[in-house]
């Protein structure tokens, strides 16, 4: 009575397991024997080959054992603990044997299995469920820092070995079961509501916001290194995480079948294991990019009175005095990344003055060729948008580049193809062109960079189109497409502030941009009639007054958005007259052959003052059409000759000069509610699976299958 139990048995010394003894050994860890931490069960346990195959109604059972039993038992912080151990092993040598690796993965993997059952079935608020306060007292814990909890030091550990430990053939397996864990243990977030309050608990991500800034900038540096690395998984050959006699061991070779269940398998983490090569060499990468991107946008809210253990990374980070007002602590990675420095053009600081302290150092060039090549990611996109918005020495980097076109077609591809992209990418993209193009340089530079050809916009075909050209046609395809689907005002508002912010720098602007140019004009204007014809139509039909009132206020609403839509497109062409005329035949040739679109508008008291410029040009122009001696008809090109010859005379005289539209981007004042949910449906998208019933960070999806939680549905059996 009273004595430890005992450590059930494996077999004979050497030999390998036998499938009874290893569920046995299961048994055990899910069972009501709480085995102590200095026991050799948990060093047989991890050191098991994870071959068996059980089916998803038994991973359950197990599961909700495991979390029934662990109040008493405490076996998620003790193998939590044990895993952090092994890692600390595997640093602690530069030769670490394939036991020690197994054991690691195995942790790591068996951890997030239980992990992610609890979290996902919790009750509590404050996530009692864990089981993470431990006797520090125990035998076996004396090498446990007395003032570190478990999350903390479960932190620690696994953020010092990604942060530390370079990936290659031997580590590649162990980092990418740490990855996987880090998304469980910050899935914590699904469970709380889109705006994060004080009284969130987030046990585990909160302790990553603790550590050391050492710490923190060696994570942030070795994610996004992986992430423009793209480190191979080895995908023929032995490797120490599999069985002695070669079958797969906790994970399954590359390209197998992911139908069959291995010991507690793709039920908690899909693994998106495919045949494919090249998406078998990215998925570290993919994962490395996942973390790095919940953590930047990670917010702790806490009330103005509440404290916080003091360092340099983790203070508040408004400065407000509105009680009603959240208050944030500052996020250490999300500061890191913004404070990253290019390594290759850094070189007189290259050691970190002392007043700043270490920072993330990386190339670049690689990442922004890297990003170049993964925008058609989602994530990458995130990433990107947070680079340009928080990182001013990346953002001069982009701006500075001659080769703009790595970055900016793949974004104007996705936005061609915005019917098949999201909401919330089209908002990134867009938001990151108008970042870019608050530059003047920038506006510039777009211009003078010539493309060959454009073969993934099908419309027409586009040769020798300057980059600048490109943007304008699929920046007013966008507004078209949101016209007529999304009809979202804030995606119309960003693209004409691109526009305007290139208008002033447009440089031998595409015939076929310049017709796009006037026709978005001519389009918004015939929307524009209508609403104004409705609003002004008394006698259709006879509504009772409350129904009249919100139908006229409604109307009246969309008139006066579409009046500012018409006024911002008068500024871009005013502007591009005004400022870049000689510059832009093409464009006074569309005004011209299109002019009857602005009589309608010549007396509008919103539009009256730019029309007279636009007016002015036309007269210019027209009056040197009909002094021009014609044998014959006006074609295309003789109208262009003479445009050609009389840009060459035009000294803008009667043009009234206007302040230049000039748009910045700002974001909300709570960007958390946006960032936080995006970053992990992001994470969703990639394979991670989630208890919908258990989400309340979103709305979802709920099938009649997800209505109950899996605990409910274990108990059922």
């Amino acid at each position: 009575m009273g004595a430890a139990p005992s450590t059930p048995r494996l077999g004979a010394a050497g030999a390998p397991p036998s499938p009874g003894a290893a569920e046995q050994m299961f048994a055990a860890l899910v069972g009501g024997k709480a085995y102590p931490i200095s026991s050799e069960f948990w060093k047989q346990l991890l050191e098991l080959p994870l071959t068996l195959q059980w089916p998803r109604d038994r991973v359950l059972q197990a599961c909700h054992a495991f979390a029934q039993n662990n109040y008493q038992t405490k076996h998620l912080a003790k193998i939590l603990i044990h895993l952090v151990w092994c890692l600390q092993e595997c640093t602690s040598t530069t030769s670490v044997s394939s036991v020690v690796y197994r054991r690691a993965i195995n942790a790591a993997y068996i951890s997030s299995i239980f992990l992610k059952f609890i979290i996902e079935n919790a009750k509590s608020d404050n996530w009692q469920e864990l089981c993470l306060d431990i006797d520090k007292s125990e035998k076996g814990m004396e090498k446990f820092p007395a003032e570190d909890t478990v999350e903390y030091f479960l932190m620690r550990g696994l953020l010092n070995y990604i942060g530390s430990v370079d990936v290659s053939p031997e580590s590649c397996y162990l980092h990418h079961e740490l990855l996987n864990l880090m998304l469980v243990l910050m899935s914590t977030q699904l469970c709380s509501g889109p705006s994060p309050e004080p009284k969130d608990v987030h046990p585990f991500i909160d302790a990553a916001m603790l550590q050391d800034s050492s710490v923190v900038i060696s994570v942030v540096q070795k994610l996004l290194l992986n992430f423009v690395t793209r480190p191979k998984i080895p995908q023929n050959g032995s490797h120490p995480v599999f069985s002695d006699d070669g079958r797969p061991g906790v994970l399954q070779r590359v390209g197998s079948a992911a139908a069959n269940f291995v010991l507690l398998p793709y039920y908690t983490f899909n693994y998106l294991v495919s045949s494919t090569p090249e998406s078998a060499t990215s998925q570290l990468a993919d994962n490395s990019l996942l973390v790095l991107l919940v953590m930047i946008h990670y917010r702790k809210c806490i009330s103005t009175n509440d404290s916080f253990p003091s360092n340099n990374f983790y203070m508040t980070d408004s400065n407000t005095n509105d009680k009603d007002t959240p208050v944030f602590h500052e996020n250490p990675y999300c500061k890191a990344l913004n404070n990253a420095k290019d390594i290759q053009y850094d070189r007189a600081d290259v050691e970190g003055n002392a007043q700043d302290g270490p920072v993330v150092r990386l190339s670049f060039a690689s990442l922004f060729d890297a990003l170049g090549t993964c925008l058609n990611n989602e994530s990458s996109v995130l990433l990107l948008y947070s680079l340009v918005h928080g990182n001013c020495d990346f953002q001069e980097y982009v701006l500075v580049r001659t080769d703009l076109d790595t970055l900016l077609m793949p974004i104007l591809e996705m936005l061609y193809n915005a019917s098949r992209k999201t909401s919330n990418q089209i908002y990134m993209l867009l938001i990151i062109l108008l970042i870019l193009s608050q530059d003047s340089t920038f506006n510039a530079s777009v211009h003078r960079l010539v493309l060959p050809a454009v073969p993934w916009y099908h419309e027409r075909l586009m040769h020798q189109t300057s980059l600048g050209s490109l943007m304008v046609v699929i920046l007013i395809r966008t507004i078209k497409y949101n016209l007529s689907k999304l009809r979202d005002v804030y995606l119309h508002t960003n693209c004409l502030a691109i526009l305007a912010n290139m208008a002033p720098h447009v440089h031998k602007l595409s015939a076929y941009a310049s017709q796009r140019l006037v026709s978005l004009f001519d389009m918004l204007s015939r929307k524009y009639a209508k609403l104004a014809e409705l609003k002004n139509d008394k006698s259709l039909k006879v509504i009772p007054d409350q129904i009249e009132a919100d139908i006229s206020d409604d109307t009246s609403t969309e008139l006066h958005i579409y009046t500012d839509f018409l006024r911002i497109v008068l500024e871009i062409i005013n502007a591009i007259l005004t400022y870049a005329l000689p510059r832009n035949p093409e464009v006074v040739y569309a005004v011209l052959h299109r002019q009857e679109v602005f009589e309608p508008f010549k007396n509008h008291p919103r539009f009256n003052e730019l029309l007279e410029n636009i007016y002015t040009v036309l007269d210019f122009f027209n009056s040197r059409m009909d002094m021009q001696q014609l044998d014959g008809e006006w074609s295309v090109d003789k109208v262009l000759e003479v445009i050609n010859k009389t840009c060459r005379s035009w000294r803008g005289e009667g043009m009234k000069m206007f302040t230049q539209l000039r748009f910045t981007y700002e974001q909300e004042s709570h960007p958390e509610e946006f960032f936080i949910p995006y970053a992990w449906r992001l994470v969703l998208s990639r394979g991670f699976s989630f208890n919908p019933s258990a989400i309340n960070l979103f709305p979802v999806e709920i099938h009649l299958d997800d209505a109950l939680s899996d605990e409910q549905k274990a108990q059922e059996k």
